[in-house]
């Protein structure tokens, strides 16, 4: 394995149109925090980039609803964002943003040297315009009838009301939400990155180089890589965002898939002007980007594509992504305000930090998507923080105060047992840098806890309370191995708990120390002066659980009550009406992508009476397609066949859209005959 001599971190850029929740932070950004806290421990050159990823439509959309401009959203947020992420104690060396005017330099720069090398191509294509307002529109500034079910009100990506999947140019009546008008189609110029051309060195990188990414990684970029890669849009028409810079491209911004990750050299930049090239084209650095799952494509193939092209740059050595996090069983959602916020959980539970870290670690969704509750952060304070760690803190240096005026006593002679302990901790170093070097943070932080386990058990043991009375040599030798064990739980748990450990160090009196230390027995000198001590952790009780309980019911309630206003019951139907539709139960004999279409599927499926094919806009809820073979799906037998992207599709899947407007196939619990009716 190469040895490297520096390590670039970047952490997921988050979006600046709302605060950060508990799903960001254990899917990036505590991972991230306690890689680099490790690194630093060990003395390795360490840089890491943060910052807020400030274009889009998602941003002007919620600036228009507002009244107020772009500016002021990302304002709004990237200070908000900025100042929770500090206040946890995520140790970025920068936190900047993508509306500087380094990164606007260094964006357009990295597009031009693209441009001028040839690694984009040029393609016209038609879109909807809106001649009052003189612009082109984004599919989620246009609105219309969907084709689908006569809901008047769908959007150009999708309807809200039946939940298909659509493309503006489906729509009957379009409108433009921004001037009321109808729009009209013109012709506009883009630049696509021709992903198709990076193939095969990406298959290569990937699939044959980089076999030690995580399986999840690994699995997601080989799916998407066997389905052929197509040309995607660098550019797009709107007024927010960094001008193409370009000739001929008035009106056009760098697309914001292409504009904000490149925000990880920008904000190196920004922050060293001078030695920023080593830590980016220097290849005895090693580059790792710490997101989540839904980032994994443009993370190991779009961006790596876009160094490639510009030809300076190196590649990512790992791609560490975790998968999601719920929150009490249901999936988190920014629309539906289900999600615990970073900075309110600041105000509620202040002096806090370390207990959200920690429980965050302890769920991290690392290899599966993991769930967060309110009940299991109680428990995992109270029983482990408190009743384990903090308990044997306390009872070690109260212990010391008591019998020897707070000062390290001199070591005797040890028994078999105190060699046992020894013995047992001894390989704790080793363990937990396995595991951290391995991105395998949840079990790293276990280990880190059995150091506590450890010690606990040893003064629960030898209970040198009770030989207080006959035996002071002996309590003297008890004291200073747990005070040994203590000094080296503020350094096991320095990348986790930064607080706690800061905290432990000063009760210590242990002011330097590093990773190389962790594992040893003579960190602490006899006669060395203890402070005075303090609770590490304070347990949590019911009320304060039940108040953040209590606080997603309420939560809840809202949104269904918001929901019943926003999707009510259609007008009755007659039941001959109903009885004219024939839905019937089919066996997916084979699914995949439609080419060139990034929403639909093309499903052929066994009806009991042949097959058939039907094509369905739910691709982007089902990344895997060939999962679905052979599993059973309802779908609509006498629907008037309807040519889409040159394919006759010979009916509609069924599908349902959840709270968080995610499209599920509607399948039957138990396997049926094909062609049986749904009744």
């Amino acid at each position: 394995m190469k040895q490297f001599k520096r390590t670039t971190v970047t952490s997921a850029l988050p979006y600046a149109n709302g605060p950060v929740h508990i799903g960001h932070l254990a899917g990036v950004y505590i991972p991230a925090d306690i890689y680099v806290r490790y690194l630093r421990l060990k003395g390795e050159d360490v840089l890491f980039i943060g910052g807020s990823d400030e274009h889009g439509v998602p941003i002007t959309i919620k600036a228009k609803k507002e009244g107020v401009t772009p500016q002021d959203i990302v304002d709004r947020y990237h200070a908000l964002i900025k100042k929770s992420f500090e206040e946890l104690g995520i140790s970025f060396d920068i936190y900047s943003r993508t509306t500087s005017a380094v990164h606007r330099e260094t964006a357009s720069e990295i597009f031009k040297t693209i441009e001028a090398k040839g690694g984009f191509i040029e393609q016209e294509s038609e879109q909807y315009y809106d001649e009052e307002a003189q612009q082109f529109l984004a599919d989620r500034y246009i609105m219309g009838k969907c084709p689908h079910c006569g809901n008047e009100n769908a959007y150009g990506d999708q309807c809200e009301s039946c939940g298909t999947s659509l493309n503006a140019t489906d729509l009957i009546n379009p409108r433009s939400t921004i001037s009321g008008s109808t729009p009209v189609m013109r012709t506009t110029k883009h630049w696509y990155l021709p992903l198709d051309q990076h193939e095969a060195w990406l298959r290569q990188w990937i699939l044959e180089d980089h076999k030690e990414w995580k399986p999840n990684v690994y699995g997601q970029c080989k799916s998407w890589l066997d389905m052929g890669l197509q040309p995607r849009a660098v550019s797009r028409d709107l007024d927010w965002g960094i001008p193409v810079p370009v000739e001929g491209a008035e009106g056009k911004v760098l697309y914001v898939w292409f504009d904000a990750p490149i925000g990880y050299i920008s904000n190196t930049k920004e922050l060293l002007p001078d030695d920023w090239e080593k830590w980016w084209k220097d290849e005895d650095t090693r580059l790792l980007h710490f997101i989540g799952k839904d980032n994994i494509v443009f993370h190991c193939i779009v961006f790596p594509a876009m160094l490639k092209a510009e030809g300076s740059y190196i590649l990512p050595d790992n791609v560490p992504a975790n998968e999601f996090l719920n929150l009490e069983g249901d999936k988190i959602s920014t629309s539906r305000n289900w999600a615990v916020w970073l900075h309110e959980y600041l105000v509620d539970f202040p002096g806090k930090q370390d207990v959200l870290r920690y429980v965050l670690t302890a769920n991290a969704p690392e290899t599966k998507d993991n769930d967060f509750t309110w009940k299991d952060f109680q428990a995992r304070n109270n029983n482990e923080l408190v009743a384990i760690y903090g308990n044997f803190i306390n009872r070690a240096l109260v212990l010391t105060h008591k019998y020897f005026d707070g000062k390290v006593p001199a070591l005797g002679e040890l028994d078999d047992y105190d060699k046992q302990t020894l013995n047992e901790f001894a390989g704790v170093k080793a363990d937990v840098e396995r595991l951290l070097n391995n991105f395998r943070f949840r079990d790293a932080q276990k280990e880190a806890m059995n150091l506590a386990r450890i010690g606990n058990k040893y003064l629960a043991d030898t209970e040198p309370w009770k030989l207080a009375k006959t035996d002071m040599e002996r309590v003297a030798t008890i004291m200073h191995l747990s005070l040994q064990i203590a000094a080296n739980l503020a350094i096991a748990f320095e990348p986790f708990l930064p607080f706690s450990s800061q905290k432990l160090r000063e009760m210590l009196n242990m002011p330097t120390f590093d990773w190389a230390d962790l594992g040893k027995t003579d960190l602490l000198k006899a006669g060395a002066q203890l402070a005075t001590p303090e609770l590490l952790f304070e347990k949590i009780e019911d009320d304060v659980i039940q108040a953040q309980i209590q606080k997603l019911l309420d939560t809840k309630k809202a949104n269904e009550l918001e929901a019943r206003k926003a999707n009510p019951v259609k007008e009755n139907v007659a039941f001959d009406d109903f009885m004219k539709m024939d839905i019937r139960v089919g066996t997916v004999l084979d699914c995949q992508k439609v080419p060139k279409a990034d929403k639909l599927l093309q499903f052929r499926i066994a009806d009991g009476m042949g097959e058939r094919t039907i094509l369905s806009g739910i691709a982007q809820y089902y990344p895997n397609p060939e999962e679905l073979i052979g599993t059973q799906v309802c779908f609509i037998a006498n629907f008037e066949p309807r040519k889409l992207r040159g394919v006759m599709s010979e009916g509609m899947i069924l599908s349902a859209e959840d709270a968080d407007g995610k499209l599920v196939l509607v399948q039957p619990k138990a396997k049926v005959a094909d062609g049986s009716e749904v009744k």
